[in-house]
């Protein structure tokens, strides 16, 4: 295989269009649901059958700045929606299902059990969604501190729990949960 000659120009080129922000609109972008029920999206540039919506900032403006990128394991921006509320009521929609599939959180709202065992913690809950029982590493940092008081937990398999306001839980739940406080 023959190697590349490096190029500056060229990187500088790539690098100038990473830092590049592209606000997207719907006068710049159609957002469509596929019949596989992903999200797709046509500029004035390209058309592309299936894009991500991933939040910016998740936990503090969950309807503010939503990076639209490829998918992929190489997946790059294509650009951001500023506000949520700047698009019309059916790409909302759209844009939400896919939000919603992507930080799908339960709300733990009573903790059954927590054990420690061989380096990791196994909790049985309850959630808003039914009983649930997962595990997290010991040690490690599964267990974020979102302000004081809510706290999100992310499993070995990347799911994530929150738990809104730790105080809303009984003395007995909260004394479980000392390990990680």
């Amino acid at each position: 295989m023959e190697e590349k000659e490096f190029d500056l120009a060229e990187m500088e080129k790539e690098t100038e269009e990473m830092l590049k922000i592209n606000l997207l609109d719907e006068k710049k972008a159609k957002f469509t649901r596929t019949e596989g029920g992903f999200l797709s999206l046509k500029t004035e540039e390209k058309d592309y059958p299936r894009v991500l919506a991933v939040r910016m900032f998740p936990f503090t403006d969950p309807d503010r700045y939503i990076s639209i990128r490829t998918t992929g394991e190489h997946s790059k921006e294509i650009g951001i929606i500023e506000d949520m509320k700047s698009l019309s009521k059916e790409v909302r929609e759209i844009i939400e299902e896919q939000l919603s599939l992507r930080y799908f959180t339960p709300v733990i709202t009573g903790i059954n059990s927590i054990k420690d065992e061989y380096g990791y913690a196994y909790f049985d809950v309850m959630t808003d969604r039914g009983r649930c029982r997962f595990a997290i590493h010991m040690g490690g940092s599964d267990v974020v501190h979102l302000t004081e008081t809510r706290i999100i937990i992310t499993d070995i398999d990347e799911n994530r729990f929150e738990i809104p306001d730790i105080l809303q839980l009984t003395p007995a739940e909260r004394k479980k949960l000392d390990l990680f406080l």
